[in-house]
């Protein structure tokens, strides 16, 4: 017999793989048509970035799809190459860089879960929803905690009306209701990503529609808030063939939107905006404004309002710094070939 444990241990899988999760210099794998296979460590080249097909190194992340060489003479395997994303979970950092960072690609469905106990906060709703539209994935809201506020249902119905054109679910995984809509979603093939605060009880929903504890749930606090568990993305199956990613609780998540995000998320608002008397309606004090005259009348809530005027100012201000970034690097670009031409032209001696 070997003495040597890992001599025993199955290969690292090669070819197509699925990031089950990706840390600094290393991501776990497992076959892209076997999810539930064992998880595989690969580690990355020194700056952690994986080449795209179009020659550009990122960062890989839970759910992207990779390809992976067998190492030979002792190496380890290593990532060749990532997979265009079919969709992807994305937030703006909050610093001066305008680089994004993708949470997890490769998604179907977006869960945005949302406690009713503490009360539950619209406009964090909305801004998760936007996040979730600009993925190209499915929005779900979900509302959990139900069994400890005497009116979910009334609740939800609030919530609604910050989630057009958006399933809304009332979920209480202590009494088990709410769940079997959620369960339908689980089809074979189909990635879904929970998102929300900490504490909303994202981990114990897993937990529920896997049917067992893959993640660990903490206990809630003497102000009725839940705890952060989830310290990391993960990539874990629950049966038949469904995935979900679990991400930590997101305190902020930078500047989300994008016009077509905005529109999803505020589709009330912008078919008000579209009926008012002048096209470039700032919908301050212009005549004929059909978002003011809705907002007076109770039609449209102030609070509603507020939240997409913020929001929308936060996506002018992003495009703004993204068209920076694309300049200075075009402009990079062009100083890197001109200095290339003058060197291949220069005489030699």
């Amino acid at each position: 017999m070997s003495s040597d444990p890992s001599r025993d241990a199955p290969a690292a899988p090669a070819g197509a793989c699925r990031v089950v999760r990706a840390d600094r210099g290393a991501v776990l794998v497992v076959p892209a048509d076997a999810p539930e296979a064992q998880a595989h460590r690969v580690p990355l080249d020194r700056d952690g970035l994986v080449p795209t097909g179009d020659g550009v190194r990122v960062p890989p992340t839970v759910g992207d799809v990779v390809d992976v060489a067998p190492g030979h003479d002792g190496a380890p395997p290593h990532v060749t190459l990532l997979h265009e994303r079919r969709t992807a979970l994305v937030r703006d950092t909050a610093g001066r860089t305008s680089l994004a960072q993708v949470m997890a690609a490769n998604i179907d469905v977006v869960l945005v879960v949302e406690h009713l106990d503490p009360d539950p906060e619209p406009g964090r709703v909305e801004r998760l929803l936007t996040l979730a539209w600009r993925s190209g994935a499915t929005p779900v809201v979900v509302l959990t905690k139900a069994d400890l506020v005497p009116d979910p249902a009334g609740m939800a119905a609030e919530i609604a009306g910050a989630a057009l054109g958006v399933d809304v679910h009332v979920v209480s995984v202590p009494d088990g209701t709410g769940l079997d809509p959620l369960r339908a979603l689980l089809a074979p093939g189909v990635t879904l990503v929970a998102v929300g605060p900490s504490g909303a009880g994202k981990s114990t929903l897993v937990n529920a529609l896997a049917g067992r504890e893959v993640m660990a749930t903490g206990e809630r606090r003497a102000d009725g808030r839940g705890r952060h568990t989830t310290t990391h993305r993960e990539l874990v199956p629950l049966g038949g063939g469904a995935l979900l990613i679990d991400t930590p609780g997101i305190r902020g998540v930078g500047r989300v939107a994008d016009e077509d995000a905005l529109d999803a998320t505020f589709a009330d608002v912008v078919e008000l905006a579209a009926r008012c008397r002048f096209r470039d309606c700032a919908h301050a004090a212009e005549p004929g404004c059909a978002v003011r005259a809705a907002i007076e009348s109770g039609e449209l809530p102030q609070r509603r309002y507020d939240s997409w005027l913020r929001l929308a100012r936060e996506a002018a201000w992003q495009a703004r710094r993204s068209d920076a970034r694309l300049a200075a690097e075009e402009r990079a670009r062009w100083r890197r070939e001109t200095r290339a031409y003058h060197r291949d032209a220069r005489p030699r001696a």
